[in-house]
């Protein structure tokens, strides 16, 4: 909202104090979008990677390895648990028997599957694994953002590398990721590189497939013509301050502004979240859940162009407070069979089948990732706890050699046996995909340098 403060009662070109408050008002009638629409970018040269976009599934909680990506058939069963692995059309690559449409795509999907953080905390190992900078201290549960821990995550380093068009290059979906005591996990904004950078947050409970965004919808009592009304004389206002001061505030105030109305007036960008265009054969195959409507929308964003969409598994208000989300430490099977599984499986599957007919698979680059694992033994109520010793990572499009397995866990899928991958060459590895190099430096909020990732490229990926 712009806020201006003067001490006179008429501006030089005769606008009064109420013609600015008026202005100002935009705010009120729900345009809080200006406060969102701030980034300096830069364009550093391409180098490999042919990813135009990526969109990072997160399955807040931490899935077992065990149970998706890394069976273990020969284990005893306090290990292996109750599900088997099933053949894939990758060759010689097996998955869990609870992901039986993903199996069908394995030729499109290379898992890590040696990845670790070292870290058993959901928040500190959450911030390592999308910021790719280790948490201080490690293992520490149900802390906040702020310094020390101020990396940028990786939308808030796209929105700093890439020019956005109607939408922001980088959006955060369908909320925040929070613990079950209400704490917001470090790791989720762009941290040091300021507010501006921050990917968008679109806050909205996925439950119904004509669910609405109220950034994006005008109250009944503002109308288009009263819109554009407000709008010109925002810009008048901006005008003529801007040619008292010569500054660079107003300027940016008014392209925060114009992108605000660019979007509240865009047919692009209010048909985007539009999931009931979506023919209904299209919507059934990623699933009647929040997560498959999830799913659904960031591949509708990345066809708009934002750069990069992060979709949060949805933590709804009836989650169990002993296993919410992926975070099993009770009753594992029964809850990977049920609620987990099925529609993961389903949306993670439409979403690579989707892609790859549209001709996009090969310009996406699709993560499949959390913040850890789980222990390799079952603890005494059915369920696995906080693993970040071992994991794994699915990786799919963008350039990335589907249908093979880089690294491996031990026996019992508690260690790297060989191949480790650190949260930091994820990162880079992302980048690289993006076409980034990885030593290309931007510039804090105070204008101090560093590098985008301090990681190492798993070439063998691509």
């Amino acid at each position: 909202m712009l806020n201006l403060q003067t001490t006179t009662g008429r501006l030089c070109d005769g606008l009064t104090r109420r013609d600015v408050l008026r202005a100002g008002s935009l705010g009120a009638f729900g345009l809080s979008l200006p406060a969102l629409v701030q980034a300096r970018t830069s364009q550093p040269p391409a180098t490999g990677g042919r990813a135009r976009s990526c969109i990072v599934l997160f399955l807040m909680g931490g899935p077992p390895q065990h149970s998706t990506w890394d069976p273990k058939p020969d284990a005893p069963a306090e290990i292996r648990g109750e599900f088997g692995p099933i053949a894939s059309n990758g060759p010689g690559v097996q998955v869990c028997e609870l992901l039986p449409r993903t199996s069908r795509h394995m030729d499109k999907i290379c898992v890590l599957r040696a990845v670790a953080s070292n870290d058993n905390a959901h928040s500190s190992s959450g911030y390592y694994m999308m910021t790719g900078h280790p948490h201080q201290p490690m293992n520490a549960e149900n802390v906040n953002p702020g310094p020390p821990n101020n990396y940028p995550n990786m939308g808030g380093i796209v929105r700093r590398l890439k020019r956005g068009g109607v939408f922001p290059a980088a959006m955060t979906l369908p909320h925040r990721i929070f613990n079950t005591d209400g704490s917001v996990w470090p790791g989720q904004d762009a941290g040091m590189l300021g507010r501006g950078a921050d990917p968008w947050l679109f806050t909205f409970q996925p439950t119904t497939v004509n669910f609405r965004l109220p950034d994006f919808v005008l109250p009944v009592e503002v109308s288009q013509a009263r819109l554009d009304g407000r709008r010109s004389l925002l810009h008048e206002v901006n005008r003529q301050l801007d040619a008292v001061s010569h500054g660079d505030l107003l300027q940016s105030f008014d392209q925060r502004n114009q992108q605000a109305f660019d979007l509240l007036r865009s047919t692009r960008s209010r048909e985007a979240f539009r999931l009931d265009r979506e023919p209904e054969r299209v919507r059934e195959r990623y699933g009647d859940s929040p997560f498959g409507r999830s799913v659904l929308l960031a591949r509708r964003l990345i066809e708009s162009g934002v750069s990069l969409v992060q979709v949060n598994w949805y933590r709804g208000p009836d989650e169990p407070s002993d296993n919410p989300c992926w975070d099993s430490h009770t009753r594992e099977s029964e809850r990977l069979r049920t609620v987990l599984m099925p529609p993961m499986d389903q949306a993670y599957a439409a979403l690579l089948e989707d892609l790859a007919a549209r001709g996009m698979l090969d310009e996406t680059l699709v993560v499949n990732m959390a913040e850890f694992g789980r222990t390799p033994r079952f603890n005494g109520r059915a369920g696995r706890d906080h693993w970040g010793f071992v994991y794994s990572v699915a990786l799919a499009g963008g350039g990335v050699r589907g249908g093979q397995v880089i690294g491996a866990s031990d026996a019992i899928g508690g260690y790297p046996r060989d191949g480790r991958v650190q949260p930091q060459d994820l990162s880079a590895t992302i980048f690289h995909a993006l076409g980034f190099h990885t030593d290309t430096e931007i510039q804090d909020s105070l204008g101090r340098p560093f590098p985008i990732s301090r990681g190492e490229v798993v070439r063998q990926v691509f």
